[in-house]
């Protein structure tokens, strides 16, 4: 089940994902909570969307600062996974740049392609975007769009469109100065322009030139609504990665951003128990089986070894960057911005759970068990592990059935229970805080009997499928809570998550039966 309740009111994207975690459908919204409620309460879907949503089985998503920012990223995410909802909707490929020719008098142009010579600004992944920035910048400083034509055609085309540099109207200087600044405007670096342009706008007021000085104030207003740094998409040579944490309850709690050329591509988010070294130890792990990048930006410095083994890794010198301002700060800021809202949106599902379930603690740790088999063949097991509010797919586990024949669920699922709790108390490993069981009361049963044979008081309880009803041991009837709940909505996640896993080694079981 989708928890419409733990989205954000923020713009960014959005990510459809089916059972097997495979990414249907990417998009952008102003309003993340808002768009993605809309799909699934809207009842006049039409049948590919309808399609789209009862296929989605999981939900993720990337906070932007800006709307700009989330079309840019939408982009970006859609070339990488490809998703098959998105093919027919939407343009994959590269949308158009902004272009500066390299002529005497450079015209202002749209391209695709980045073959002739001049400047290229971009690339826009909204058309819409792109074509009002095209427009504000050609009227702004009356920059030429022609091509060479013929002296009458050329001034009837000039009147109200362009400065006429080709037929002597400007200046080539004064045209070369309008250029310069049209440049600094598609590099963002306008706050100066804009500034120099309001002291003139006052001066032309104080002249009482105000048709002049009105033209020149919606012109200003015009560049601010182009002032929003597109962060996710910078012109740039080499590849950086963001990564930002937050330190709670003895967990980390980390976000990884990967950027290539300058361009968003994704995010990673890791959880695990807080240690004196655990930045060191994480970037050791990572960067051994990850091609470090060119410039690694982080909130705090690392110690010289450790920059000499990515570098070493690397085979060349990598930058570590911890700003204080500026486009990285404000990279580091929205990794930061995503851990608070990816996390701890989970935070609210975990204390939902602790309050429905009446639970002695915060359920940080949550295990889930599954069983698996086509018609008594190939029986499997499956245990997943939440940790704070996340799959935690290292600790997932899968089991071959092993002591029972045929189909008997609560045999299985007994042995499944045992098999890990046995190795948990041989280990001398931390226990979970909840056990979810797949199932009606005959498999919590089963697993509750399992436990207290081990001498293991851990909460349990289970979830029947038809009604998404919870047992807890000792009651006959269900609790009381809707499945609509966002408890509720939780639980089923994990379930359908375990499901999945068993599925898939079911099905792989059978495939190697069938070549051998």
């Amino acid at each position: 089940m989708i928890d419409l309740k733990s989205l954000p009111h923020l713009p960014g994207c959005y990510l459809f994902k089916n059972e097997d975690g495979a990414v249907m459908y990417i998009g952008k919204a102003k309003d993340l909570k808002k768009r993605v409620s809309n799909y699934f309460q809207k009842r006049d879907l039409d049948p590919k969307t309808e399609s789209l949503v009862q296929a989605t089985r999981n939900l993720d998503f990337i906070v932007t600062n800006t709307e700009v920012e989330a079309f840019l990223l939408e982009n970006t995410l859609i070339k990488k996974h490809l998703p098959r909802y998105n093919i027919a909707l939407k343009d994959s490929k590269r949308y158009a740049c902004i272009h500066l020719t390299e002529e005497k008098f450079p015209r202002i142009r749209l391209a695709r392609k980045k073959i002739e010579s001049g400047n290229f600004f971009g690339p826009f992944v909204s058309a819409r975007e792109r074509d009002y920035i095209f427009a504000v910048v050609r009227k702004t400083f009356q920059l030429r769009t022609c091509k060479k034509m013929p002296i009458r055609a050329c001034l009837r085309y000039h009147i109200g469109t362009c400065s006429g540099p080709c037929i002597g109207r400007i200046s080539s200087e004064e045209y070369e100065n309008k250029v310069k600044r049209a440049a600094d405007i598609l590099k963002g670096n306008i706050r100066e322009l804009i500034e120099s342009m309001e002291k003139e706008m006052k001066d032309l007021a104080a002249k009482q030139q105000f048709e002049q000085a009105m033209i020149l104030r919606n012109e200003v207003s015009a560049l601010e609504n182009l002032n929003e740094k597109q962060n996710m998409e910078r012109q740039k040579k080499h590849n950086e990665d963001i990564l930002n944490y937050i330190i709670r309850n003895g967990n980390i709690y980390l976000m990884l951003f990967k950027v290539y050329r300058g361009t968003l591509e994704d995010k990673q988010d890791y959880v695990f128990s807080f240690g004196e070294n655990f930045l060191e130890e994480f970037l050791v792990q990572y960067y051994s089986e990850n091609d470090p990048p060119e410039e690694l930006i982080l909130p705090e410095l690392l110690d010289e070894s450790l920059v000499d083994f990515l570098s070493q890794v690397k085979g060349k010198r990598v930058k570590i960057s911890v700003p204080k301002q500026g486009e990285k700060k404000e990279l580091l800021d929205l990794a930061l911005k995503n851990v608070e809202i990816g996390f701890f949106g989970d935070q609210h599902k975990l204390e939902a759970l602790q309050s429905k379930l009446f639970l002695p603690q915060l359920p940080n740790i949550i295990e889930c068990f599954d069983i698996s088999h086509l018609s008594g063949t190939a029986t499997v097991g499956s245990m997943v592990q939440f940790r704070g509010g996340r799959p935690d797919k290292h600790n997932y586990r899968r089991f071959k059935i092993e002591s029972v024949e045929g189909i008997d669920d609560f045999a299985s699922i007994a042995e499944v229970v045992r098999r890990r709790y046995s190795r948990l108390l041989e280990d001398k490993h931390d226990m979970p805080e909840l056990i979810i069981i797949d199932g009606g009361k005959g498999q919590l049963f089963s697993a509750f009997q399992e436990l207290k044979r081990l001498k293991i008081r851990i909460p349990i309880i289970s979830i029947a499928k038809r009604k998404e009803e919870i047992y807890v041991p000792g009651f006959k009837a269900p609790l009381h809570i809707k499945r609509d709940e966002k408890a509720s909505l939780f639980i089923q996640e994990i379930r359908d998550e375990a499901h999945r896993f068993a599925i898939n080694y079911n099905r792989l079981l059978r495939q190697k039966s069938l070549i051998q």
